[in-house]
């Protein structure tokens, strides 16, 4: 468990959330064999005892599945999102502008607006703890509502103020 807590709600981040940050933040070249082992996306919750933020291993997507188990890997991750839960998320945004293709993390704090107040409050308080641990993220979004993600105009505008294609689908 790492040593660094939030000041203002006592919550640590664990050793594997900083190791799958590190995994998807390094670009490096890499084969095809090896690049399907990235992760497109990872969230990430608070453990049973509220201690903790750690992975939530059944919800990340490996950019090998894109293609053969889902065909959009956006609308999978927004999928993923519960309905009445808080989560962070990194989301390894492809997109263009009318200029060029680009790649960048993104980091999300999920707080849907039926969650208990309380673990509103929880991830709130702990989100800098987490974010400051994150270093390098240019992109940064708190998320209320799914309505927010589904059109994925949130999103590209949180990236870039010209995205045409988020994932390969054309933004509105």
């Amino acid at each position: 468990m790492s040593a660094f807590v939030s000041q203002a709600s006592g919550v640590t981040v664990s050793d594997n959330v900083l190791s799958v940050f590190n995994e998807m933040k390094v670009r490096k070249t890499c084969t095809p064999e090896e690049a399907k082992k990235r992760k497109k996306y990872a969230i990430f919750c608070l453990s049973d005892d509220q201690k903790s933020i750690i992975v939530d291993e059944k919800c990340e997507l490996l950019v090998g599945d894109i293609g053969e188990i889902v065909t959009d890997p956006y609308k999978h991750f927004v999928n993923m999102l519960p309905k009445n839960a808080c989560r962070y998320a990194l989301y390894d945004a492809s997109y263009e502008t009318k200029e060029s293709k680009k790649e960048d993390l993104v980091f999300i704090l999920w707080v849907p607006e039926e969650a208990p107040i309380k673990y509103k409050m929880i991830y709130a308080s702990s989100k800098d703890c987490l974010r400051k641990r994150f270093s390098g993220i240019k992109c940064e979004m708190q998320i209320n509502n799914l309505d927010d993600l589904v059109d994925r105009k949130a999103m590209a505008d949180k990236l870039c103020p010209n995205v045409v294609k988020l994932e390969g689908i054309t933004v509105v």
